[in-house]
């Protein structure tokens, strides 16, 4: 089946689905296709208190509301995974998926990331349940409690200096045997009273039932096990975007982000990007919104510049 739209949107979390919202207002056909499940990371999260007018909800609710009037305001939806985008000969984009092909006249990239996990024993399983990837996010369930930062560079170092903040103490754990985040926010962390650090552990085991309530290093060097009891940890080891099918189509950096600014153009006409998947400081649920809203109004206006 070959279809065609003014646009086409790949990935269906907030960004995506905050982008689809904005083009179907200017009376755009527009096709969001996912290849996973709707909402991306903020549909996994337990809680979310950051978003306005939300005192709190749960991530999966938040993501149902978007959804639900997305679909109101008329846009399509297909679970199918994007392959490759090309640009064909008359300037139209084209879209393989695993089970379709469609052509649209504009690209939204919207196809998040995804935080590196330790790929150890319970990890899923703690996810909110003292397992954490953003502190920005959760650090304040965290108030007055002992809790780890594992990673070593700018990331682990931003979150350390926030949760240090209100937490008990902080603790940071790296693999190697140095920081590798700049040298200005180290001094800045360690000058923290409430912060230690400890070099050169490799994490085996999350300790605790239904709620973490430690963990268990290897000392790279001596071997030995080391034990720390915390009831948070915040594993901030990077992210990696899903950019794959776009690879050839536009400018990705070294980690794989489109390289993009906050006018949400990236470096193909007629192609634009919002939310995790793009060069960024701040990942969060507000932020990939404000993305798909530029990215969506800035896509109608090169839509109506060609036709």
């Amino acid at each position: 089946m070959n279809t065609e739209y003014d646009v086409i949107i790949i990935g269906a979390g907030v960004a995506g689905m905050s982008a689809a919202l904005n083009c179907r207002r200017a009376e755009k056909s527009v096709l969001l296709l996912e290849g996973d499940c709707v909402g991306g990371q903020t549909a996994i999260s337990p809680k979310v208190e950051n978003y306005p007018t939300k005192q709190q909800i749960a991530g999966s609710d938040l993501v149902d509301e978007i959804f639900n009037q997305v679909m109101e305001w008329g846009a399509e939806f297909d679970l199918d995974k994007v392959e490759k985008v090309a640009r064909l000969d008359d300037g139209s984009f084209e879209a393989k998926c695993e089970y379709s092909t469609h052509t649209a006249k504009s690209i939204i990239i919207a196809t998040g990331a995804h935080h590196r996990t330790m790929g150890i024993a319970r990890e899923e399983e703690l996810v909110g349940k003292g397992v954490s990837y953003c502190a920005i996010c959760d650090g304040a369930f965290y108030s007055g409690e002992d809790v780890v930062v594992i990673g070593d560079a700018n990331t682990a170092l931003q979150y350390s200096n926030l949760l240090a903040g209100y937490c008990k103490s902080v603790h940071i754990c790296t693999l190697f045997d140095k920081f590798f985040g700049d040298k200005a926010l180290v001094s800045s962390v360690l000058s923290k009273p409430n912060v230690r650090f400890t070099h050169n552990l490799a994490l085996k085991e999350l300790v605790g039932d239904d709620e973490l309530t430690g963990l268990v290093f290897e000392d790279t060097k001596s071997h030995d096990k080391v034990s720390i009891q915390c009831k948070g940890v915040f594993i901030c080891i990077g992210q990696i975007p899903h950019n794959d099918c776009v690879k050839d189509l536009v400018e990705l950096d070294k980690n794989g982000y489109v390289v993009a600014d906050e006018s949400c153009f990236t470096s193909c006409p007629g192609v634009f990007v919002a939310g995790d998947c793009r060069t960024k400081k701040v990942r969060q649920v507000v932020t990939a919104i404000a993305d798909g809203s530029v990215a969506g109004f800035n896509c109608c206006q090169y839509i109506d510049s060609i036709i």
